[in-house]
């Protein structure tokens, strides 16, 4: 175990800075992951960033190739593959799974190379979660916030923040900032471990959900279920469940027209809008509740049967913090997990 204190952190900035892209939670009215510089207003203190940090491996908007005439044909130029080594200083548990969700997706054949590059490039600094917040359920999603996952990980405590490397990624950038740190015993860490468990624990989302309907052997009986006709009502279909979601995976091609050329990029897309999946033919799921529906099954039934079980959720409470109808995961797998019909 390593530790800094934490009024030197600016200084292991600056020196993570030097070898790779930095990115951190910046307070900027709202607190969002940016580009770290020594005027930045770094908040680790704030439990959860409005956006989740999956951006910096699945952004949300990017060029795959341009293409423009010359002379009678067309040329094309593919983009070339992120190449620059960067760090992401501060995810919380619950993101740093999220990730790993989007491996299975985007690193599973056929391999994303866009994606593929970006996580060979990129190291994870986590940090565990010293006050989680009532909506906070990443326990019964199997999420430690006391220990989470990384390629280095981090509890701040006592004035201190500790490190610990877990990886060969951890390893690296723990020699390139070793001169900031220095030996710590483990007992101030593992006391916050304890307290951190005690604070989930206590957490009104973090026991009984009933997760154990959620199995590929009842799709029909789930998928058919009355509780749908009344829990979509609400649903504004904004779509801001979706863009907040560490885990969710959905996007869209298309074409711009750049003048000269033309540029084919992929952006997030949600599968709440109307015009999802859209063809030729019209749309497969033609009203609100159908969309709704596919969503929630997605994660909860479809993913897990793909995945050994592991569901499309990582209990960050997002979605609980910022849904305008007050409608989230919690509530569906509270409506449909304890109906015995179901």
């Amino acid at each position: 175990m390593l530790k800094i204190a934490k009024n030197n952190l600016p200084a292991l900035f600056a020196v993570i800075a030097k070898s790779a892209d930095l990115y951190l939670p910046i307070r900027k009215g709202t607190v969002n992951y940016a580009p770290w510089s020594e005027d930045a207003d770094v908040d680790l203190d704030t439990l959860k960033t409005v956006k989740s940090p999956k951006d910096f491996f699945l952004p949300q908007s990017e060029t795959l190739y341009t293409a423009a005439l010359a002379g009678k044909k067309i040329q094309l130029e593919a983009e070339p593959f992120a190449d620059t080594p960067f760090v992401v200083f501060g995810v919380k548990g619950c993101d740093v799974k999220g990730i790993e969700i989007l491996d299975k997706v985007y690193l599973s054949d056929p391999v994303d190379k866009f994606y593929e590059a970006r996580r060979k490039h990129g190291t994870i600094v986590s940090m565990a979660c010293a006050e989680p917040q009532a909506t906070c359920f990443c326990k019964p999603f199997s999420i430690d916030a006391a220990n989470p996952a990384g390629d280095v990980v981090a509890w701040m405590a006592d004035g201190n923040l500790y490190w610990e490397a877990k990886t060969e990624k951890g390893k690296k950038l723990t020699e390139i900032v070793s001169s900031m740190l220095e030996s710590a015993a483990d007992d101030i860490v593992t006391a916050q471990q304890k307290d951190i468990r005690q604070k989930i624990d206590a957490l009104p989302y973090n026991s009984g959900l009933p997760l154990d309907r959620f199995k590929a052997e009842r799709l029909i009986e789930l998928f058919d279920a009355p509780q749908w006709d009344s829990l979509y009502q609400t649903c504004l279909a904004c779509g801001t469940c979706t863009f907040i979601c560490p885990t969710c995976q959905c996007y869209d091609i298309k074409d711009f027209d750049a003048g000269e050329c033309v540029k084919r990029y992929r952006c997030w897309d949600s599968c709440m809008y109307s015009d999802f999946t859209l063809m030729a033919h019209g749309n497969p799921r033609k009203t609100q509740k159908e969309r709704f529906r596919q969503r929630f099954m997605h994660k909860l039934v479809y993913y897990p049967d793909k995945n050994d079980g592991e569901y499309s959720c990582v209990g960050c409470g997002r979605c609980v913090n910022k849904c305008p109808a007050s409608l989230n995961i919690v509530k569906v797998i509270k409506s449909l997990g304890v109906n015995a019909d179901v």
